[in-house]
């Protein structure tokens, strides 16, 4: 056979996908022929619409038996090919002749003598060529069923994802929907107490005898009026589970973040936070940078790329910030932190109620605060900080940062129990 028709036999069995030689060939109806993994790998890309990779034909019958006749040249030809390229190169037995055995219990080639001895009689053999084959076709089996799992994966997570996003609409409606249903008795009990003003200031004005006699229906028409006094609303959303966020964190984990000594001592607040913390009519006479007391710590690693996760346990703390900054500027009676250049989440406690809130800007985030460990992932080369319930794998909330330029700290305050 000359090389021009032995080129052409090959490439008769040759996947026009792959390039390779047909393992599990298939014939759809157009006529042409392919691995069949390769033909369920590019319909699974596109599964709405099954047609020939080649001619673009659409197939009606998406299944497809196994071309024998197809398979077995193939089969031929790979093994050929292995023979012509290591002929000159045939790995020999010490002992005997070439190996022409493959053990399935040792994963080792054999000559015929040494696969008859004691110390491998018992064991199952099978020429190379034939153990290669069906390596190959399980190899090629194998691939397809980790890509259908992913699939299988993504449409789960697809589905999950748009089962929270719902929840959380109806969540928020059912939350608008007091809101303005406050609204609307506030508006009704200040008209009420506008109209009881005046027929109050009206009542003065008349004889003790009538007044006193009014008394009650004036009475009445007091409570009656507190009674319109509108529900307390809680604005918190449900914080979802999300399948497999932690094990997906924890395959960039770090340990031992900060370092183990802590610094007892007053963290400098820059004027938006300290109206977060404090409001409007908390004010430092001194005019210098408000101060809070607290307990400080920073990070033993700094990071400049890459993906970093950590866990932090606040549980018996009701003021905290944690996150990521640039290093800190320590001295005896202060710590100052550049805001600007920090991605942090803070825990408040105002009028025995609990609330989150992210840095920068300040901005309050409507979920409930976690009982246990915090968790942070920084993507230094994304610009992004999440900081998630790690004992609920839900998120709390991600800060987007158009990128970040200087080397960031892990960082953690304590402030009051």
């Amino acid at each position: 056979m000359n090389s021009d028709t032995l080129k052409a036999f090959q490439k008769e069995l040759t996947c026009s996908m792959c390039m390779n030689y047909f393992l599990d060939p298939v014939t759809i109806e157009c006529g042409h022929s392919f691995c069949r993994p390769c033909l369920h790998l590019c319909w699974d890309e596109t599964p709405n619409r099954k047609c020939c990779p080649e001619c673009r034909a659409i197939s009606e019958k998406p299944d497809f038996k196994t071309n024998i006749t197809l398979k077995s040249l193939a089969s031929l030809a790979r093994q050929a090919s292995a023979y012509y390229v290591n002929g000159s190169e045939e790995q020999i037995c010490v002992s005997h002749k070439a190996q022409g055995l493959f053990s399935e219990v040792e994963n080792d080639l054999l000559c015929g003598l040494c696969s008859e001895s004691p110390e491998h009689v018992a064991h199952n053999h099978s020429p190379i060529q034939w153990a290669a084959e069906e390596y190959r076709e399980y190899v090629a089996l194998r691939k397809v069923m980790i890509k259908a799992e992913y699939q299988k994966m993504h449409l789960f997570l697809h589905e999950e994802e748009h089962l929270h996003v719902d929840a959380m609409e109806k969540e928020a409606k059912e939350i608008f929907r007091q809101l303005k249903e406050n609204e609307f008795r506030m508006t009704q009990q200040k008209e009420g107490l506008k109209q009881m003003y005046r027929e109050l200031t009206e009542i003065c004005h008349r004889a003790d005898v009538e007044l006193l006699q009014d008394l009650e229906n004036v009475l009445e028409r007091t409570e009656f009026v507190q009674m319109q006094k509108p529900q307390s609303v809680n604005p918190e959303l449900t914080s979802w589970c999300f399948t497999g966020i932690l094990d997906m964190l924890n395959n960039f984990r770090v340990h031992n973040v900060l370092n183990q000594e802590t610094i007892s001592n007053c963290i400098s607040l820059p004027e938006d936070v300290r109206k977060m913390i404090f409001g409007d009519d908390h004010h430092d006479t001194s005019g210098e940078p408000p101060r809070v007391q607290s307990f400080a710590a920073w990070g033993a690693q700094t990071f400049t790329s890459g993906r970093h996760y950590w866990e932090m346990d606040v549980p018996h703390s009701s003021n905290w910030i944690l996150g990521v900054c640039k290093d800190s500027l320590i001295s005896d009676t202060d710590i100052t932190i550049d805001f600007e250049e920090a991605s942090l989440l803070f825990s408040l406690k105002m009028n025995n109620h609990y609330f989150l809130s992210t840095n920068p800007p300040p901005l309050i985030q409507y979920v409930k605060r976690p009982l246990g460990k915090i968790g942070v992932f920084l993507d230094y080369d994304n610009g992004t900080v999440s900081f998630y319930d790690a004992e609920k794998g839900s998120l709390i909330s991600s800060i987007v940062s158009s990128s970040f330029h200087s080397p960031l700290k892990p960082f953690l305050c304590l402030g009051s129990p």
